[in-house]
């Protein structure tokens, strides 16, 4: 091999392990940029984020799909744009920054900038200090239902669009439109999955 072709290929070489380290640091910092790939109706831009985070850490992608994939987010984001009256809608938008501002205070930045430790506590926190819903008979609340603050709702209504998906709905729990017929007393462990419908 000629000299002077291996001493450039050396240099090339050298030069690509220097270069290395910083082409993944700019791979990486893309990797963790957050970013919105959808067009929300209602929620402004870092409301989306805030929301997109929150449904991600409460419902996560496991051996079955997380919230984020059957868009639990964006169903959300719909069902407030088109059914919630102005004074819910805006009543939202105050609770999204109220909790941002408790992270704010808390942690030194709003939710979506904080680092995943710092998250959990925040999510902890939420779970902990938030009021629990009364037991309830055929979908009405049994005796006066306390306030249950932005994180419940918001929680409550993200596991209502992730078990009313058609993923979760098809493809995760058991499905059976028209059931057969009536069989008491079968064994759980034939019934496999729990039902949809």
């Amino acid at each position: 091999m000629d000299r002077r072709k291996a001493l450039q290929k050396t240099g090339l070489f050298a030069g690509a392990t220097l270069m290395m380290p910083t082409m993944l640091s700019i791979l990486q910092s893309c990797k963790e940029e957050k970013r919105l790939d959808w067009q929300p109706e209602f929620f402004t831009e870092d409301e989306a984020k805030t929301v997109s985070l929150l449904v991600d850490m409460i419902l996560p992608h496991t051996d079955t799909p997380g919230a984020l994939d059957v868009k639990s987010d964006i169903f959300m984001d719909k069902v407030i744009a088109r059914t919630y009256d102005a004074e819910g809608q805006e009543n939202m938008r105050s609770e999204i920054a109220a909790f941002n501002a408790n992270c704010m205070d808390k942690y030194g930045a709003v939710f979506i900038d904080l680092d995943e430790s710092d998250r959990i506590a925040v999510l902890k926190e939420a779970e902990a200090n938030s009021g629990k819903f009364n037991p309830g008979v055929w979908g009405t609340a049994v005796g006066e239902q306390e306030p249950i603050g932005f994180y419940r709702g918001l929680k409550s209504m993200a596991i209502w669009a992730y078990f009313t998906s058609e993923e979760m709905g098809k493809n995760v729990l058991s499905y059976d439109p028209i059931p057969g017929n009536y069989e008491p007393c079968k064994p759980v462990s034939e019934v496999g999955n729990r039902w949809s419908l």
